[in-house]
């Protein structure tokens, strides 16, 4: 196939992908020097639409950012007015005192919102600075410099046939080139993922961990909708089968956002963990909260877990990794998007420092040591033992021995250093041979339900004649190693049924993509245990389209 051939347009710097993180460096840069060129690329069919969070909002970044968020219209209309955290059995709970908790653990101060919408009130404020933004533009390569750095992302690429092939409406795309390019896809982005790998910047950091997290939005029987309570819980239906827990938050107009975490370093390949979801509303006392209502909107993706030990260096030759791109998360908290505005402003503050220093195409030192010294270092070290305690030892463990070292790190010390990781989730996955199936409860179409009824309230559409974008670098590992050594577990770690083995009498086994229902979460590419599936960008505006996720 001849080379494509595009055009290009030239920025200060290029910001891939329209999240808090990206959102954030924009407007800081314009807020610093109103002469800068920037864009800003999002690949969801508008800002917010491929935005899926809790979300109980700790605004130290926005206070940061735009001091006058509230005069200016911010979303943040649900302040948190109850804390409660449970642990669960099959038919009752038990409260956790608040006074047991850290005080990090504390939500009082913080807002129930929808991420999605205070992306697209971040993308009005950017505008009106004179960021540019594009929607329905995915980046699908990076472009480099001659001297092996970063120079800019293609975008814009449209019309393949299934088969790669260009296709009678194709378009090229175009190249957007920057003296500094920031990645803020979020979790396991693509391009990202690359950039890791091509400039080694994990070798002296561990591992990256993962949670996959669900989240349905419910209108719910306004006699038990209290505004402003926030609820956690943890235990069943889960065990010891997985570490993980649920988030429970009723926002305005008589919603509740009801959500679930799988960590996935679970070693049972035959664990499903959108069926423990479903599971978990037959609990009584979610069960009770729900009934009456009705589901209205469905998500999920993946969550970076690793926190302090585990970010990877954050800058290469022409540009940083922002957010969860880099993976800034506080575990206990579930909380990343206060660190993925913090983490926005202070690569654009580096930028523009290097701007007046007459440099450009480098690397941002600047911003590596503000990140990991600064607030978001000081948030994330807090908490750094937590999550690899957890997966060493179990849920009581870590909530006790834990629950000790976020406290002595209150007050500066840890009696533990820093824990490492171990495995990589997809190396945490066991053979099927040493761990029974697990029967899941039939769902019953008003508390639960089955994948694909779910997936459409994501109003996920990819248009079907394009290339999968979901690749298998071997075609026969899933049925010749994946299916015998590990049941298959592709057909059960994917939240939005893309993934199935399909038996025909006479025929031999078939592993089917059905890229069509992909939400964009990433598992897949996290979870394989043979590292087989690479997630990459389908063409631009494709993909689940979240109202107020």
């Amino acid at each position: 196939m001849a080379e494509v051939e595009r055009e290009a347009m030239e920025y200060d710097v290029v910001i891939v992908g329209a999240g808090p993180a990206g959102l954030s460096a924009a407007i800081r840069l314009k807020q610093l020097d109103a002469d800068l060129d920037v864009v800003v690329l999002e690949k969801g069919s508008e800002v917010g639409a491929h935005i899926l969070s809790g979300a109980v909002l700790d605004p130290c970044g926005l206070d940061k950012l735009i001091p006058d968020w509230k005069e200016k219209g911010a979303p943040l209309n649900v302040p948190v007015e109850a804390d409660n955290f449970y642990m669960l059995g099959e038919a009752g709970q038990l409260r956790i005192p608040n006074v047991a908790m850290p005080p990090l653990m504390n939500n009082h101060g913080n807002y129930i919102v929808s991420m999605g919408n205070v992306c697209r009130w971040m993308a009005e404020q950017a505008e009106e600075l004179g960021v540019e933004i594009f929607p329905g533009m995915a980046c699908s390569e990076l472009v480099y410099g001659e001297n092996g750095e970063v120079k800019g992302v293609v975008a814009g690429e449209f019309g393949k046939e299934a088969d790669g092939s260009h296709g009678a409406s194709y378009e090229p795309g175009m190249e957007l080139h920057g003296k500094y390019v920031f990645l803020s896809e979020g979790v396991r982005g693509s391009l990202s993922k690359q950039v890791i790998e091509k400039y080694a910047l994990g070798a002296g950091h561990d591992v990256q961990k993962y949670g996959v997290g669900m989240k349905e939005i419910w209108e719910i029987d306004p006699a038990k909708h209290k505004e402003g309570t926030v609820t956690h819980t943890m235990g069943w239906p889960l065990g010891g089968n997985a570490g993980g827990g649920s988030f429970i938050y009723h926002l305005e107009n008589n919603q509740v956002y009801v959500g679930f975490v799988v960590h996935l370093n679970y070693k049972n390949p035959h664990l499903f963990p959108y069926m423990e979801f479903q599971r978990f509303k037959h609990h009584p006392m979610v069960a009770d909260l729900l009934k009456g209502g009705k589901r209205i909107a469905y998500g999920a993706r993946a969550i970076t877990e690793g926190g302090y030990q585990s970010m990877p260096k954050l800058t290469f030759p022409g540009g940083a990794l922002l957010g969860c791109s880099a993976g800034m998360v506080n575990v206990p908290r579930i909380k990343g998007n206060h660190n993925a505005m913090l983490s926005g402003i202070a690569a654009a503050e580096a930028a523009v420092a290097a701007f007046k220093d007459g440099r450009q195409s480098d690397e941002l030192t600047t911003y590596e040591t503000e990140v990991r010294e600064g607030e978001i270092g000081k948030d994330l070290k807090k908490v750094r033992n937590v999550k690899p305690l957890w997966s060493k030892y179990g849920l009581l463990a870590s909530l006790a021995i834990g629950g000790m070292d976020m406290w002595t790190n209150t007050f500066g010390f840890s009696l533990l250093g820093t824990l490492q990781h171990g495995k990589s989730d997809a190396d945490a996955t066991e053979e099927a041979s040493k761990h029974q199936v697990i029967d899941y409860p039939k769902p019953d179409g008003t508390l639960s339900f089955d994948r694909l009824t779910n997936v459409s309230f994501s109003f996920t559409n990819h248009e079907e004649s394009q290339p999968a974008h979901l690749h298998l670098k071997d075609p026969s590992v899933p049925v010749n190693i994946n299916l015998p050594k590990y049941a298959g577990p592709a057909a059960r770690y994917c939240p939005a049924g893309v993934y199935e083995y399909v038996e025909e009498e006479g025929k031999d086994t078939r592993f089917v993509i059905n890229f069509q229902n992909c939400v964009h979460c990433k598992t897949c590419d996290i979870k394989d245990p043979s590292q087989n599936i690479t997630w990459t960008v389908p063409q631009g505006g494709d993909g689940p389209n979240y109202p107020n996720m």
